[in-house]
This record gives structure tokens, sequence and C-alpha cells, in this order.
């Protein structure tokens, strides 16, 4: 199954919207029906052609009476309805409808309420960052949970930031590039130390830390070993920093020349291309040098803290599995993950898999290789009759070439994805829906 993803605005009040999305060669529409702020191009609507999303929102009518402490905001810029209007049009043409949900990403609520936000080592608070660590976070994203498949009534739920975020975010007028921070930085600033979180660690952590960012001490010492490539990698040689945009996880490779690596197939899944051989263990850092990796960084306290991070998104993750499958038992469940255990933002982290769930889903936006290194770590966390899905970027800077979409389809393809998850079938050009549907079509 193949997946165009869309907001309810590119659907509502364009008629011409459905067969344009069948047109595509997808089984499937990913419709919004929980989403972030956004500013978003509208190529094709009779009515605008940019759309400002000024605040996260639930498109679907929101019921006083199902919620408790948090409540999501109504649209004012699309019908309380829009969903279930997008919805109905779709299936109209034979498609099928799934509810991407987005869950701790949500700037309205954090404002609202700052003791529920994700806070770093110094105390910042991330307002866009629901810490689910607060039983009142839980108990939003179960409720969100069961509205969407009870209201939306969906064919299939896609759960994305389905655990903390973290340091990366795309904010208005972002200014944090300068600070020359690392990715082993960003790993360190997106662990949460709100007043649910910070007991959670042991004692020395958020110093440890601070430290780190600050370069005021050497790092803990790393013992210099070599293990096998089934073994956990503490230094890969391409480090992909991943922060979120526009609700989706966007990479960047950053290169290291002294190590080499590999990333585990299961267990504490790091970052990196998937090779085999021999992976080694950088020597300790020194407050002339970054810490090349997060472990690096923590030292002897790494397992504690990488077991707290996990649990946090295996506890969400768990519960609102069991809420879809009371609510909804048939209706597939796909979730937006990545081996990595640091992982923070829309791709949660999932280093030893999810039974539960129907389909995985990889992020695809980086250097081909990468991506295809971690779909194949996901497809060996995968059960028996799991599918594995690539989230394939139709976007800039990817080029609006149906040679190359369709030259990626068939890496992801290799590397383990059995459907395409493509994002956005709502913001991209006609070239590149072009594009989208002939690449489709050569694989095929």
């Amino acid at each position: 199954m193949n997946v165009a993803y869309v907001y309810p605005w590119d659907i509502v009040g364009d008629p011409s919207a459905p067969d344009r999305l069948a047109g595509l060669g997808v089984e499937a529409v990913a419709l919004a029906a929980s989403y972030h702020s956004t500013r978003a191009a509208t190529p094709y609507h009779p009515s605008h052609r940019v759309l400002d999303v000024p605040y996260p929102a639930f498109y679907l009518p929101i019921r006083p009476s199902s919620w408790s402490r948090l409540v999501p905001a109504t649209p004012t810029w699309t019908p309380e309805d829009a969903y279930l209007q997008a919805r109905d049009a779709l299936k109209a043409v034979g498609l099928q409808v799934h509810a991407w949900t987005v869950l701790t990403h949500n700037s309205h609520l954090g404002t609202a309420n700052p003791d529920l936000v994700v806070r770093n080592a110094f105390g910042d608070p991330y307002p866009y960052a629901l810490c689910p660590a607060h039983q009142d976070v839980l108990e939003y994203c179960e409720r969100l949970v069961e509205e969407i498949l009870t209201v939306g009534e969906p064919d299939g739920l896609i759960l994305e930031a389905c655990g903390p975020m973290g340091f990366g975010h795309q904010s208005v007028h972002e200014k944090t590039s300068g600070a020359d921070w690392t990715p082993a930085d960003s790993d360190l600033l997106s662990l949460c130390f709100c007043t649910a979180c910070a007991d959670r660690y042991p004692a020395a952590t958020r110093d440890r830390v601070r430290a780190a960012i600050d370069r005021t001490h050497p790092t803990p010492a790393t013992t210099a070993t070599t293990h096998s490539a089934q073994s956990i990698s503490t230094t890969p040689t391409n480090t992909t920093r991943e922060s979120t945009t526009g609700g989706s996880t966007t990479t960047a490779k950053t290169t290291t020349t002294n190590t080499t690596t590999a990333d585990t197939t299961r267990g504490n899944a790091t970052r990196g291309n998937a090779t085999k051989g021999t992976i080694t263990t950088a020597d300790t850092a020194t407050p002339s040098t970054h810490p090349l990796t997060i472990e690096q960084a923590l030292g002897d306290l790494t397992d504690e803290v990488r077991a707290v991070r996990v649990d946090l998104s295996d506890f969400l993750r768990h519960r609102l599995i069991a809420v879809a499958r009371r609510t909804a038992p048939n209706t597939p469940i796909t979730l937006h993950a990545n081996p990595n255990p640091w992982a923070a933002g829309a791709f949660a982290p999932l280093p030893s898999g999810e039974p539960g769930a129907d389909v995985l889903v990889a992020n695809c936006w980086g250097d081909p290789a990468t991506d295809a290194a971690r779909l194949v770590q996901l497809k060996d966390l995968s059960t028996p009759g799991q599918r594995i899905g690539a989230y394939v970027l139709a976007l800039p800077p990817r080029p609006a070439d149906a040679t190359v979409l369709a030259d990626q389809l068939r890496t992801y393809a290799k590397a383990g994805a059995t459907e395409f998850h493509l994002y956005h079938a709502g913001l991209a050009s006609p070239q590149r829906l072009a594009a989208i549907a002939e690449a489709l079509r050569q694989h095929t």
C-alpha cells in the first residue's frame, strides 16, 4: 500500500483534489486529524495560494466531555469538521483515509501549560514539546486517539511524535545554528529534566550534560574497544542529526573520520550507516574537543539514561496501542519510528520493535544510503507480517524528477520497505505530482 500525505485544507473547498490524488496511483491518503502550526502553500486551491496556520488544531468536532485538563484547539481557517468533510470526499473516489495524528508536538497546549513541557538540563522550556512523563499528557494523547477513532472512523491510524520531542525544531525565525552545537549536543539538549523526568536519571546526569554542552571539563572516559558488527555502536562514522521541521523529521549528515561504525539490528541501535565489519569506540573527548556521541558525553551513565528515554516512548506507545485496539480493534496502526534510542521528534525511538503495530515507517528524507540503513534496522526489528514503510520526501531539496525518485524507491524497497509514504501531495507542484505518479508507475 502506498500513502500520500495531505492536510484537510488541501481537500475542503477544492472539488478537484480527490481525483487528483487518486491519479497519483496511491491506495490511501494520510489525512491530518491533529496537526501543529505551519505556513503552507496551496498551489491548487480555488480560493487561496498560501494558508497561515497559527496554532496546532484538531480537525474534528471537539466534544467537551471527552477531554480532561488538555483540550485541543479548534481551527478558524477550516470548518471544525474539516477532517470529516475531506475524508468523505476522498473515500468517494475509492481512496482509503488514514488519520495522521500528531501527538506530543503542540505549541498551543505547551505554551498554556508550561509545567507539562520538555525542559533541558539548564531548565529551558521547549513550549512545542509536551513531555509524556506527565499523566496529563498521557491522558491527552489517549483521548486524542480515542476521539479520532470514534468520531473520525478512519481506515487506519498513523501515530507521529509518539514520544518526547527534543531540541531540534523549526521555530519562528529560528536562531540556533550559530552556536555550532554538534549532533551530540543536540541529543544532550533533547534530554528532558522537567519535574516528572529529572529524578528518573542518575544523580549526576544534569551536571554531566551541562558540563558537556559548555565544555567545562573532559567528558567521562570511554574505553576504546572493538566489537563485532552485531554489537552496540557508540561512535558512528556518518552521524545523522535529526530535527523536526513542519512536523516531520529532516536529516543532515555530519561526518567524523576516526571511527568505523555499523548500526545494530536490535537493542540499542545508533545512528549511522549499517555496514558490515568492526566497530571502534573513539577515545575520550578532552576540553578542546567535542564529544562525538552522546554516549561519550554521558560515559558510565549512558545505559541508565538511555533506558529512561526509551521507557518514556515505550510507555506512551503501549498505552495508545491499547486504547486504539479497545476502541477500533480492526483499524491498522502505523508508527513513525526510529531505531535510534536517542531519537526525539516526529519519529520516536523504537530500538526494540513494536509487535502491536501493523506498520513501522522510517524517515527517508536524507542521504538515501543512510535512510536505507535505517529501514534495514526497522526490518530487522519487525515481526512476521509487519510491514515496513519509507517516508519519502517529494519536495525540495529533492528534484522534481521521476527517474531520481523511482531510483530512491528501488533503494528503499531493497532495504525492506513494502510501502511508500509520500510527503507531501498537497504541497507539491504539478511537476512534482507528475514525478510521484511516474515513479510509482515505474516501481510497480
